[in-house]
């Protein structure tokens, strides 16, 4: 038997234990701090940088110029435009520029297709140019919000429901909304653009992030469901055996579904220069773990800190320890 299979074998019989739910506060505390640190960090940086899909403008593409450099089209454009204009340059595909600007007239256009073809020693055939009006990324964001606001309202119903308890939908949605500042924090504090692949990435860690949670969750439905008259645990020590007991497969499911989104991010930024499959990547990657991190140490912790007030916790509780020695031990 591996020693992962004896350790889990451990941590489900209680035989080892981690105390999670009895150091809640200082994970609430990691938690908030990052997620503070991240809002903090993103407002220093000027906010978020958004892609011209929400912010309009014109886009220009070199394909296969002799020489990749990007302070080539800063400078042309600026030459053309003017100091103030700003254009985004990158390279993309291993083999294009892409140069975008501030929304352009039909001459400047022109202009700039031309430019940029001499500039790079290319001909203009090989130079494509581009609109994007911002109203499509203000439809992106409107969209993603009333999906966002949807799927949150059935979450918590269907939650409430299944697990028959609101306080358990007010504790995954905290772990939720924790995940989601952060990873979005990363896009600020990196000054990662936000395009529409990256709101898709936001989007499905949704799903990942709950998955998580519901799976310790129903391992915590089940462990207080079995505690009658004769248990000989309180209510968080109940919890907190659910956590330990799902552990390492929150552990496994978080290692097999990082690891290929991470050779995603890394072929998709680093070898291909694919700018589409980076945004999702990042916000897949860190979502992902931050995800794992809150099922276990957010939002089985703060379910215990909303219920273990209840009468009838505080009497099983008072019960249980009665009868205890001082180290009150409990396997």
């Amino acid at each position: 038997m591996s020693r992962l299979t004896q350790f889990g074998n451990a941590l489900y019989t209680g035989e080892k234990s981690f105390d999670f739910v009895g150091n809640r506060v200082r994970w609430y505390l990691i938690g908030g701090a990052v997620v503070a640190l991240a809002i903090a960090l993103t407002i220093l940086r000027g906010g978020f940088s958004f892609g011209i899909e929400f912010r309009g403008g014109s886009e220009f593409r070199v394909s296969q110029p002799p020489v990749l450099s990007e302070q080539v089209a800063v400078d042309t454009v600026n030459e053309l435009v003017g100091q103030t204009s700003n254009p985004r340059v990158s390279i993309v595909g291993g083999d294009s520029i892409r140069v975008q600007t501030e929304q352009l007239t039909d001459a400047e256009t022109t202009g700039l297709r031309t430019d940029l073809a001499e500039a790079y020693d290319v001909s203009v055939e090989q130079v494509t140019a581009s609109f994007v009006g911002a109203t499509w990324g203000q439809d992106i964001t409107r969209q993603a919000l009333i999906g966002l606001g949807v799927f949150l309202v059935l979450v918590s119903i269907v939650m409430a429901l299944y697990f028959r308890t609101w306080k358990m939908s007010l504790a995954a949605l905290v772990a939720l909304a924790h995940d989601l500042v952060i990873t979005a924090g990363i896009y600020g504090v990196l000054g990662f653009e936000i395009t529409p692949a990256a709101v898709i990435g936001l989007l499905t860690i949704l799903g990942y992030s709950l998955y998580d949670t519901v799976v310790v969750f129903d391992k915590v439905r089940e462990n207080t469901q079995q505690d009658g008259e004769e248990s000989r645990r309180t209510f968080a020590e109940s919890v907190n055996l659910a956590v330990n007991q799902t552990l390492v497969r929150s552990i496994n499911t978080s290692v097999v579904a990082v690891l290929p989104v991470g050779s995603i991010l890394f072929i998709g930024s680093v070898l291909l220069g694919a700018g589409t499959l980076r945004d999702i990547a990042i916000a897949l990657f860190v979502g992902m773990i931050a995800g794992t991190y809150s099922s276990v140490f957010i939002a089985a912790p703060l379910y215990v800190h909303l219920r273990e007030n209840e009468p009838e916790h505080l009497k099983q509780g008072t019960k249980v320890k009665a009868p205890r020695p001082a180290t009150g031990a409990v396997r």
